[in-house]
């Protein structure tokens, strides 16, 4: 059987723009991911062990791999995602003395350059997420769209900041239409130095190496 995973538990409540309800629903949707992955995993296990993987049912095999990608993906950008807030998160901008900021402005000329880029794709229509990764090979910092949850990840590239932009991160609180609202709340409900810590992690990993 593969690994079974456990819905964690995050301490988060009176953030600013983002209600309490909604994070309620948006927790119950990430227990979901966790639940999924786990019966996904388990029926992926009985086809190893009866030896099924050759026969005829490899089709049905292979969707139960496909669909592990989005719900796996799912439980753990959900995780990244609610790792990266917290209440009080500040005022709506990395330090500037943190090591985040530090990062975008070496990758992109400026901070206020790579917030413009991360908002701007923040924005894009459709479902997905906004996320901004280290190249763990030289630190270079890149925004990119995820469709749904396992597609446009970057390969060996590490999340730094993820943000939710599927509507039922806001819907509660803002019309579709009022995205921008819901990204301008994220903002000021960053832990930043959750941010800096996972940069922080891979330099040390990478002075180890």
């Amino acid at each position: 059987m593969g690994p079974t995973y456990k819905a964690r538990q995050f301490n988060l409540s009176n953030l600013k723009g983002i209600s309490d309800e909604t994070l309620e629903m948006h927790f119950k949707l990430y227990e979901g991911y966790v639940k999924e992955t786990n019966k996904l995993n388990e029926k992926i296990s009985e086809f190893v062990k009866g030896g099924k993987v050759d026969q005829e049912e490899f089709a049905e095999y292979s969707e139960l791999n496909r669909r592990l990608g989005f719900e796996y993906n799912g439980m753990v950008l959900h995780e990244y995602y609610f790792d990266n807030l917290k209440t009080g998160g500040g005022t709506g901008d990395a330090d500037r003395s943190s090591g985040f900021r530090k990062a975008a402005e070496q990758s992109f000329g400026s901070y206020d350059i790579w917030k413009a880029e991360f908002v701007g794709i923040g924005k894009m229509r459709g479902v997905g997420w906004a996320i901004c990764y280290e190249n763990p090979a030289n630190g270079n910092l890149s925004n990119h769209w995820i469709t749904l949850h396992e597609t446009g990840n970057v390969a060996g590239f590490i999340p730094v900041l993820v943000m939710d932009v599927w509507e039922h991160a806001f819907i509660l609180d803002y019309k579709p239409a009022d995205r921008p609202k819901y990204i301008e709340a994220f903002f000021t409900n960053i832990d930043w130095q959750a941010v800096d810590q996972r940069l922080m992690n891979k330099i040390e990993t990478r002075a180890a190496a």
